[in-house]
């Protein structure tokens, strides 16, 4: 069975920028983004992908992950609930763990969140003096939740 074990955090400041690297564009929508379970479709890069994820004990949640034609990830974009999420992920290696940040564009504008997938609920990482406020477990800053309530409506 497969896990996400998530750490979410808000961005403060943009010493990030100097560790990254490219960054690569993602489009994603849900086809589902019932609370107790989401089916996300993404085109991360040149690549589709369909995502099943259940809900959130603590920071840890079922995850499937599977990839798919990209022409399928288009076609299924068109039938997503209401809006898309366009982002670009940056990637910060430090030590053995990888940060993705996630700067998002439209009606998210403004919004940064760093992540870190862990192996354990309980693994130790140090914390980059850019990282801000934790946001893990707060549904808010879920992107199936950015799609019905965008960034720009949090002002």
């Amino acid at each position: 069975m497969a896990f996400e074990i998530e750490r979410k955090f808000l961005v403060k400041n943009s010493a990030w920028k100097e560790l990254c690297d490219k960054g690569t564009p993602i489009k994603q929508g849900y086809l589902n983004s019932h609370k107790e379970r989401t089916v996300r479709v993404r085109i991360k890069g040149d690549k589709g992908f369909l995502t099943i994820k259940g809900i959130a004990r603590n920071i840890t949640r079922h995850e499937f992950e599977y990839e798919i034609p990209c022409s399928d990830a288009v076609s299924m974009l068109k039938i997503c609930e209401m809006s898309i999420i366009d982002k670009t992920r940056y990637e910060v290696k430090q030590g053995d763990i990888t940060w993705e940040i996630d700067v998002f564009y439209g009606d998210n504008e403004g919004l940064i969140i760093a992540e870190v997938e862990l192996k354990s609920e309980n693994q130790q990482f140090e914390k980059p003096k850019w990282l801000g406020q934790e946001v893990s477990g707060n549904v808010s800053y879920y992107n199936a939740n950015l799609i019905s309530n965008p960034y720009k409506n949090w002002k």
